[in-house]
């Protein structure tokens, strides 16, 4: 009943605004998974496969540690692609819920590095998780507050560098607190400042944590920003049994075609926390197959719904 209302709301999109069907939507991907990759290898890859923007991983870890602005900009510029965003990181080391004072500062610093390169290349958001990732268990009852009270110090900074801070909801196997799409929207009212008003979603994590993903897509409405994608068991989108018709079907009925907001693959495979594959050594042979499998199936789906067939009913 849900998927019917779903496809009802969708098809009456189309009629309303029919110019839609000859959009398409911003497909990103996100590379911290490609581990210690050149950036160069990167863009070549996602330049094959018809791929124009990367949500780059937040790799400032330090000031001798990550991506200089000079070179992303030259090294994408050769392969026709921009920054969509940055995929900031966030451990123990730097948790903004942190009960040591040291991890939160930590996590201050980090953000602020971050967005000064996001400024330099241009890009629209950046991924904030209020907890740290890989640990599930609380520190104790006052994460949220101390997590709100953290980014609010930056959250001045987000509007001086014009990058929205996405808030991003994660399963509960892998942070603390901030599950769902309603999660995150308790956590930017609390926090209560135009610098941090969007959402990032993760149809990965929703299938564990919402009743219905296309539902939680809506329910984020003009708050969603970007949506990371993986099929069900985490692999390149086509290998699970994720309903990507319905996704696709529910970012159209929000009107989700503008210059900035985005849909970004980020298959880390199956497991628990993935941060341990930002630092590794990839396959490239098993990345191309990952991404021309993710890339080709997306937009044979994109182009399967707009053509209204009559699978769909």
């Amino acid at each position: 009943m849900k998927r019917a209302s779903l496809v009802s709301a969708f098809k009456q999109q189309l009629e309303n605004t029919p110019e839609i069907a000859q959009q398409e939507l911003n497909l990103s991907w996100s590379n911290w998974g490609f581990g210690m990759e050149p950036l160069e290898t990167t863009a070549q890859r996602l330049e094959k496969n018809n791929i124009h923007w990367i949500e780059l991983h937040g790799n400032q870890y330090g000031d001798n540690l990550g991506y200089q602005a000079k070179d992303v900009l030259r090294t994408l510029g050769r392969h026709n692609i921009k920054v969509a965003g940055l995929c900031g990181m966030f451990g123990s080391e730097n948790d903004l819920s942190s009960n040591s004072g040291i991890s939160r500062q930590n996590a201050i610093d980090y953000i602020r590095r971050q967005l000064e390169l996001g400024y330099e290349v241009g890009a629209s958001y950046m991924l904030v998780v209020p907890g740290a990732v890989g640990r599930a268990q609380a520190y104790d009852d006052n994460e949220f507050e101390r997590s709100v009270e953290t980014l609010r110090i930056v959250a001045d900074d987000f509007i001086k560098a014009n990058i929205r801070a996405a808030i991003e909801p994660i399963r509960s196997a892998e942070v603390s607190f901030i599950h769902t799409i309603a999660d995150a929207k308790r956590y930017i009212a609390a926090l209560d400042h135009p610098g941090v008003q969007h959402i990032n979603a993760d149809i990965y994590h929703m299938q564990s944590e919402e009743s219905n993903i296309p539902e939680a897509i809506l329910d984020a409405g003009d708050m969603l920003i970007n949506l990371h994608l993986a099929d069900s068991n985490r692999c390149a989108l086509g290998e699970g049994s994720i309903d990507l018709d319905a996704i696709l079907m529910a970012l159209y009925v929000l009107q989700y075609c503008d210059s900035h907001r985005f849909a970004t693959p980020e298959p880390l495979g199956p497991g628990g926390d993935p941060y341990p594959a930002m630092f590794g050594k990839p396959n490239a042979e098993l990345l191309d197959k990952l991404v021309a499998q993710t890339a080709s199936y997306w937009r044979k789906r994109e182009n399967h719904i707009k053509a209204l067939s009559p699978v769909l009913s």
